[in-house]
């Protein structure tokens, strides 16, 4: 299983992408679990705000876009986890 977060927007309108492969990582299970408790159905429609962020997570079957003010509690962890293993690569 993968997971693709992708940021775009901001004053540059960069994107970058990270990602991980859920399936290498030595804590696979604890991925997975976090995966499964993540709220993916209760995502509302995000309206795109100038100079901000918008985050894209995708774990299929699942894709979130969050506003970069949305991006909190378990997205935030998972945004953050995501970011960790390509930083350690």
């Amino acid at each position: 299983m993968k997971v693709i977060v992708s940021r775009s927007g901001g004053i540059a309108g960069i994107r970058i992408t990270w990602e991980v492969q859920v399936d290498e990582q030595p804590d696979a299970f604890q991925w997975m679990q976090f995966l499964q408790q993540l709220p993916w159905d209760d995502v509302g429609d995000t309206e795109p705000k100038p100079d901000r962020f918008v985050y894209r997570i995708r774990c299929a079957p699942h894709e979130v876009v969050l506003g970069e003010p949305e991006v909190s509690g378990p997205w935030r962890e998972l945004v953050d986890r995501v970011k960790a293993v390509n930083e350690g690569r």
